[in-house]
């Protein structure tokens, strides 16, 4: 009941917000302009009003049709102005905005249908938490050096490629200082040293890997997890952060804080509950002894290994 509260909560503001923005489009040309570019606004009002600012309003009194048609019509709105910006080069800002509001629908309405966001609807299939198969240490080794070049590739060099071509075009590139580039330079080669020391970790300690497929068997507490409970993770957000310092790029830095924001209330609860499950009270004298995300000096008796 207390979540629902808060999904109906969010549709009441989102129909506030929404409201001030027609507000705004209508009396002041460079919201307008910056965020429906040449797009008749009479015409999108028509649409946009009755079906994200009304419909959000009734979404606040709990009306399950009405919080439907609110989250689906700004995923839509969302994409839509996604293609017109990247085609055009107009409207960024609307992209940007709707984009939140999508998202922030989408959890919103998990709210008031289930009284809950379904996390562990994620990790399921491939993605589902398992223990790797018992192998020799350079095997896991391998696979864990394997799967760094997969995602470090894609998640600090593909996708901030392509947000940073797409902030571009969109027109919402804001300035950087000059010494940004050098700054996200040196972070980017300390928290590359912590993630790898932290995959030799888990990979030559844990009998496992960083994937949640295949993951370690044993509770690793020694290495970087003797300072930090989530050194892979902590890394790998300021990996992203310094990629955006690097590309000048304040959209992949919001990308690093959204995915730490996103791994430490979706990923993390569920991870430390198996790690709970398997490990049992070694894992619970850990997780009491070693904080999550701020380094520390932690006392930890256990011959076990841990993930991430």
């Amino acid at each position: 009941m207390y979540l629902l509260r808060w999904g109906r909560a969010y549709f009441a503001l989102q129909a506030a917000a929404g409201l001030l923005w027609w507000v705004l489009v209508f009396t002041v040309p460079f919201v307008r302009e910056s965020t429906l570019g040449s797009l008749d606004p009479v015409i999108v009002a028509a649409f946009d009003i009755p079906l994200f600012v009304i419909a959000s309003a009734v979404a606040a009194f709990g009306v399950r049709a009405a919080v439907a048609v609110s989250a689906g019509w700004a995923v839509i709105v969302a994409v839509v102005l996604a293609a017109y910006a990247t085609i055009t080069g107009e409207a960024g800002w609307g992209v940007l905005a709707m984009g939140a509001a999508a998202a922030a629908s989408l959890a919103a309405l998990c709210l008031v249908f289930l009284g809950r966001v379904p996390t562990e609807w994620i990790l399921r299939g491939p993605f589902a938490f398992r223990a790797a198969r018992r192998s020799d240490s350079a095997n896991h080794v391998a696979t864990t050096f394997g799967q760094l070049v997969v995602f470090w590739g894609f998640f600090l060099v593909v996708v901030p490629t392509a947000i940073t071509a797409l902030e571009q075009r969109w027109n919402v590139a804001l300035p950087f200082p000059p010494f940004a580039g050098l700054a996200g330079a040196i972070v980017l080669v300390l928290a590359s040293v912590l993630g790898v020391a932290s995959a030799v970790a888990m990979s030559t300690k844990g009998e496992g890997t960083p994937l949640p497929a295949a993951m370690p068997n044993r509770l690793v507490v020694t290495g970087p997890y003797r300072w930090v409970r989530n050194p892979m993770a902590l890394a790998g957000i300021a990996q992203g952060a310094a990629i955006g310092l690097i590309l000048q790029s304040w959209l992949v830095v919001v990308y690093a804080l959204a995915g730490s924001l996103f791994w430490n209330y979706a990923i993390r609860p569920l991870e430390e509950a198996d790690l709970k499950q398997r490990f049992g009270e070694d894992f619970e004298r850990y997780r009491e002894a070693v904080r999550c995300w701020i380094p520390g000096h932690g006392a930890v008796s256990t011959k076990h290994s841990i993930k991430r």
